[in-house]
C-alpha cells in the first residue's frame, strides 16, 4: 500500500495520525496523536500502534480483524501479526496488527486493555476510508495476546457520546472473536509470565477476578472461535475449556477446536504463501463464513 493512499485515508478521519517506521517501510498508524494515556516516554516502545494489511480490490469482504499478537506481555511474536494479516488478507479479510504496551517496558493493567480498546475504537470510527463495515470488526489474539483480545471480548464498552474526541465516542465491542491458544485466565490455570508482566508482583485478588475473563463473560459477549492443543506445554489447555464453558452457560455461540498434536505459539504452521496451513486456519475461514464476514 502506497504512503500516499495511507496519508489520504487518514486525511478524512482527523483523528488519525501516521508514523512512518523508516527502517521497516512500513505506513503505521499511531492510536493517539500524542501521547498515550498514562505513558512512560516517548521511545518506540510507548507508542502504540495500527499496522494495516489490506486486501487484493475484488477480493474484500469488508470485514477486518484487530491482531493481537502473543509473548507474555513482554515481547511481540511477529508470526502471530504480521503473518496473520497477510493469511487473512489473501482471504478478502482487512488485518490490523496491534503494537501493544508491555509489562517488560513498565506497562501494566489498564494501558494494555487501553491500547486494544483504542484500536478497536479506531478501526470502526474509520471503517469507511478502509472499506469494511463497521458491523463486521473482529478481535484475534494468541497466547497472552488471546487474554487481551478475551478481555475486550468481556469489558468492552459502548463508547462515551460527550467525547470531544470522535474516536472515543464509538464503541469497542468486537463483533467476533479468535483466540488461538489463549491465556484466559489470571487464577490458579494461568501463565504465570503473562500474569506478572500484566499485573505485577502479587496482585490484589480483586484484580486478579477482573482479569480472568471467564468469570466475565455474559450473553452479550460476542462468538468466538477458540483453538488450542492439548499437547501445550506453556498455557494449559483448561483456560480455553473454561471460557467455552462460560459461552456456554451463557448461551454465546462459538466453535472451540483442541487438537492431540502441537506445541505453543504454532501460529500457522507456516509462512507466507501459507501453501501448507495448520488444520485451525481452514476451520478458522469455514467458521468465519457462517459468521457472514468470509466469502464462500
Amino acid at each position: 500500500m502506497q504512503k500516499t493512499s495511507v496519508r489520504r485515508m487518514i486525511s478524512a478521519v482527523g483523528c488519525l495520525y501516521l508514523l512512518t517506521v523508516a527502517c521497516l517501510g512500513q505506513n503505521v498508524i499511531r492510536l493517539w496523536q500524542g501521547a498515550a494515556p498514562g505513558a512512560l516516554g516517548i521511545e518506540e516502545k510507548d507508542i502504540p500502534t495500527l499496522t494495516v494489511t489490506l486486501p487484493d480490490s475484488g477480493k474484500a469482504t469488508g470485514a477486518a480483524i484487530v491482531i493481537c499478537p502473543g509473548g507474555g506481555y513482554a515481547h511481540l511474536a511477529s508470526h502471530e501479526g504480521e503473518d496473520y494479516a497477510r493469511f487473512l488478507a489473501m482471504h478478502g479479510v482487512t488485518g490490523f496488527v496491534l503494537k501493544y504496551r508491555l509489562g517488560t517496558d513498565g506497562y501494566r493493567h489498564p494501558a494494555m486493555l487501553e491500547d486494544v480498546s483504542r484500536a478497536l475504537r479506531m478501526v470502526r470510527s474509520g471503517a469507511t476510508n478502509w472499506q469494511v463495515r463497521p458491523d463486521k470488526i473482529g478481535i484475534m489474539g494468541s497466547s497472552a495476546g488471546g487474554h487481551l483480545a478475551s478481555t475486550l471480548l468481556t469489558h468492552y464498552d459502548s463508547g462515551d457520546p460527550s467525547s470531544p474526541d470522535l474516536v472515543e465516542r464509538v464503541s469497542s465491542r468486537p463483533d467476533f472473536g479468535i483466540l488461538c491458544y489463549p491465556v484466559i485466565s489470571m487464577g490458579p490455570i494461568t501463565h504465570e509470565g503473562s500474569k506478572k508482566n500484566l499485573l505485577g508482583e502479587n496482585p490484589p485478588q480483586g484484580l486478579v477476578d477482573l482479569l480472568s475473563n471467564e468469570k466475565h463473560v455474559t450473553s452479550n459477549t460476542p462468538p468466538c472461535f477458540i483453538w488450542q492443543t492439548s499437547e501445550d506445554s506453556t498455557v494449559s489447555v483448561e483456560n480455553s475449556l473454561v471460557f467455552a464453558e462460560a459461552l456456554t452457560k451463557n448461551k454465546v455461540p462459538f466453535e472451540l477446536h483442541i487438537y492431540q498434536q502441537g506445541r505453543h505459539g504454532l501460529g500457522l504452521a507456516d509462512k507466507y504463501p501459507f501453501a501448507h496451513v495448520h488444520l485451525w486456519a481452514i476451520e478458522l475461514l469455514n467458521w468465519m463464513k457462517v459468521q457472514g464476514v468470509a466469502k464462500e
